[in-house]
């Protein structure tokens, strides 16, 4: 019973931990930044408080493959025109994609600060990014709709289900 109660002392510390925003970073040898290029640089006019979300240069490729995957799964952005064949897969390289995905993602949720992170592999730029016939959304300028709810609305429910089940948990241990 007492290694059962530690233990869940130990999970609710880190929910705790990782409910207040704290992250781990994992440094793996692959995380030495490689040569890759960002996405061309298209039209840079600056219309009007209009910004674009952007991989950072120079982030771990570990960091933005797993940013980008989750961009284009469970975060729902529209990742069809950087899969191959599409608009914007040329480029091939891993920034212009990761681009492209954290833009649709930052467009379809408000284009808030928190909604242009992605782990820290991302940054807002007051350049457009589109090039050639790949167009990044941008709000003011036919930015996207999408049914997802805004990123906001889904956080809270989301912190109340977690705890809701670390509730159930410690009463079927009791």
């Amino acid at each position: 019973m007492r290694k059962k109660l530690w233990f869940l002392q130990c999970l609710l510390l880190l929910e705790c931990f990782l409910a207040a925003g704290a992250t781990v970073q994992e440094k793996a040898d692959a995380a030495i930044p490689a040569t890759t290029l960002s996405p061309p640089e298209g039209n840079t006019t600056f219309v009007g408080g209009t910004t674009w979300c952007v991989a950072l240069a120079g982030a771990s490729q570990i960091d933005v493959q797993n940013a980008l995957d989750w961009a284009c799964g469970l975060g729902m952005a529209d990742c069809s025109p950087i899969q191959e064949g599409g608009a914007c897969f040329e480029p091939d390289t891993l920034l212009s994609h990761a681009s492209y995905a954290f833009n649709n993602y930052y467009q379809q949720n408000g284009n808030s600060d928190i909604a242009c992170n992605f782990g820290g592999t991302a940054i807002l730029t007051k350049n457009n990014p589109s090039y050639g016939k790949c167009n990044y959304a941008a709000s003011g300028l036919g930015s996207i709709q999408s049914s997802a709810p805004p990123l906001s609305k889904c956080m809270p429910n989301f912190v109340w289900w977690k705890l809701a089940g670390i509730l159930v948990l410690l009463c079927l241990i009791s």
